[in-house]
């Protein structure tokens, strides 16, 4: 198997973080799944796009089978989907709170359960979640109750598997960003954000695709929260 072509599933992988995950390994001669709500398929063969709700077991289940049919392996999944709201505790809806608990939660149980199954069977493989670094810290000024309460649990939940899984071929990692320059942000906002950055200015796509490519190949890595945050958690 290790002379065999290796194959990534990369949840949100439409656009932003994992537009650019996708990008980077397919570069690396990696094929890929990329799956999203809205994700169509293009004219490359090596990624397979798979549109679905994160969150509905289904979906998972749908891509472990598809993955296997098509390319017959998964090496490693990037758990990249989430949705970030920042609003104030009490103004936080019940329509707010299911779609974190949904998206940022269920969809990563339901993705590493389909997937770590198949990756124990093969005896090898890599998991990456991608969090945030305000699980770290609060920030004033940044209400960030839902993130902390799902990100912070992945954080978590990555640490447990990691030694669950320590002496069975499977590393798990993640890797905690602080404010990326996507389209998620506003340009009026930029100057704002960088501010929260003890190096005064946002992260870019790249400083995340770059952290999860290295955890790719640490193989002896593995429970590791890495912090790609421009210092956040280091201190203010």
């Amino acid at each position: 198997m290790s002379n065999e072509q290796k194959v990534v599933v990369i949840t949100g992988g439409s656009q932003g973080i994992g537009g650019a995950l996708v990008k980077a390994y397919r570069d690396r001669n990696f094929k890929v799944v990329a799956t999203s709500r809205s994700i169509k398929q293009g004219s490359d063969q090596d990624i397979l796009a798979i549109a679905g709700d994160i969150g509905d077991p289904a979906t998972a289940d749908r891509v472990v089978k598809e993955t296997i049919a098509r390319f017959g392996r998964i090496d490693t999944l990037v758990n990249n989907a989430g949705i970030f709201i920042a609003k104030p505790f009490t103004d936080y809806t019940t329509e707010d709170f299911a779609s974190k608990i949904s998206t940022n939660l269920a969809g990563f149980f339901h993705m590493t359960q389909a997937v770590a199954a198949q990756m124990l069977k093969q005896g090898s493989g890599h998991i990456v979640s991608i969090t945030t670094s305000l699980t770290d810290h609060a920030v004033a000024g940044v209400p960030t109750v839902l993130a902390n309460l799902t990100k912070g649990g992945l954080n978590s939940a990555t640490k447990a598997l990691a030694i669950e899984y320590a002496d069975k071929g499977v590393r798990v990692n993640a890797v905690s960003p602080g404010i990326i320059k996507t389209s998620m942000h506003a340009s009026e906002n930029h100057e704002f954000l960088a501010a929260l950055h003890p190096v005064k200015h946002m992260g870019e796509l790249r400083d995340v695709v770059e952290a999860v490519l290295y955890l790719e190949t640490a193989g002896f890595v593995t429970g590791e929260i890495l912090h790609v945050d421009g210092g956040q958690s280091a201190g203010h």
